[in-house]
């Protein structure tokens, strides 16, 4: 028989094998199709960077309709819901109660000057102790406001004019949704604990099932166990990928502007370079349960923290923006906000692509070290 039909009948053995065991036990199912759509659900709809029905106190001293028209721009923004207060005093005692999150004061001579054409004063106070909620807050305040103004202009109405007047145009994310940025990233991470969990506990489940000792005895060699042992859970996480995508476009209806075709050759990638630091944590460490917290603590957490999906990189330390590239969900990070908000921008795919491929390379051979030292002992 030629040595390419015995490597052909030692892997159709070997994947069989793997195929039967994934079958018979449940739980490999469940982490690769189950769990990604409820993550994806708990997190796309549990974490969002926008803000709605924020409590919102205005006190406005001037009964005109001038400052009854911007106070009521405010009682119809989404973002925002007003209390209208007749004192200071009781809207910074609510304010330091934590009841409102923000006072919008207007003084008794906001009409009167505005239809001078003055500059009018309008107070913003905000409860700062969450900074990005404060800044999202003024924010907020500076959309509803310019949008007032500029629909008073289009009527003929008086109206404070800014001596610049900014006409902006938002690219790849036109309706501003914090969830279309959120959730691509998000299937990066849920890929990742995917990717590593399920091959971390293939090779220390079968040194505690007594399992590994039969396999040692038969004809296999190292790069027939270590192909049986990526091939189906590669497939696996495949499909629990294409599920998570599937569900971000018609579900959260997120954008994807890219291709198919890019989108499985740079999964594939980054599939394959997870699977490979979880088949390496699988190969050196015996104990699934053991096995199983050093992949959330070497895996997931720095994909958590340092993929740029959370936390902007550009404005860390440089020492964790140099740690950060050792972590292969910061680049499939770049790689999905692409495909999904722009498109297929091969100038930043094909970088990004390429480090991966390596880093699959890097840790399948580690694994394949391994497992060699493993076999011989």
């Amino acid at each position: 028989m030629s040595p390419a039909a015995l490597f052909l009948m030692r892997m159709r053995g070997i994947l069989r094998k793997e195929t039967l065991q994934i079958l018979r036990d449940p739980s490999s199912i469940a982490l690769a199709i189950v769990m990604p759509l409820v993550l994806l659900f708990i997190f796309g709809y549990g974490v969002t960077l926008d803000a709605e029905h924020i409590p919102l106190a205005v006190v406005s001293a001037d009964t005109g309709p001038m400052a009854g028209d911007m106070v009521a721009r405010f009682d119809l923004s989404p973002h925002f819901a007003t209390t209208r207060l007749h004192s200071m005093a009781e809207a910074v005692q609510q304010l330091n109660e934590q009841r409102i999150d923000g006072i919008i004061r207007l003084q008794n001579d906001f009409s009167r000057r505005l239809h001078n054409g003055e500059q009018v004063p309008v107070q913003l106070i905000v409860n700062g102790i969450d900074a990005n909620r404060a800044r999202l807050i003024q924010g907020y305040v500076r959309s509803v406001m310019g949008e007032w103004a500029m629909q008073r202009r289009a009527r003929g109405e008086e109206a404070a004019t800014p001596p610049v007047s900014v006409a902006q145009r938002v690219w790849f994310n036109e309706e501003s949704d914090s969830r279309n940025f959120m959730v691509p990233g998000l299937i990066t991470l849920i890929m990742t604990l995917i990717g590593i969990l399920l091959t971390a506990l293939v090779i220390a489940r079968e040194w505690e099932r007594g399992t590994m000792e039969a396999l040692l005895v038969t004809p296999l060699r190292r790069v027939d166990l270590l192909l049986g042992k990526v091939i189906p859970y590669y497939l696996l996480g495949m499909i629990g990928m294409g599920l998570s995508v599937g569900v971000a476009v018609t579900v959260f209806n997120v954008p994807f502007r890219g291709s198919i075709g890019a989108l499985l050759l740079l999964s594939s990638l980054f599939m394959l370079a997870s699977l490979g630091f979880g088949l390496l944590l699988s190969a050196a460490i015996r104990i699934q349960f053991v096995v199983a917290q050093v992949s959330i603590l070497a895996g997931y957490l720095p994909a958590f923290f340092l993929s740029g999906l959370l936390f902007d990189l550009e404005s860390t330390p440089r020492f964790i923006r140099v740690i950060s590239h050792a972590v292969p969900a910061r680049y499939f990070v770049a790689i999905s906000h692409t495909l999904f908000m722009a498109g297929d921008i091969w100038p930043i795919l094909l970088p990004n692509g390429l480090v991966l491929a390596g880093m699959a390379v890097f840790f399948i051979g580690l694994a394949f070290r391994n497992i060699t030292k493993r076999l011989e002992r």
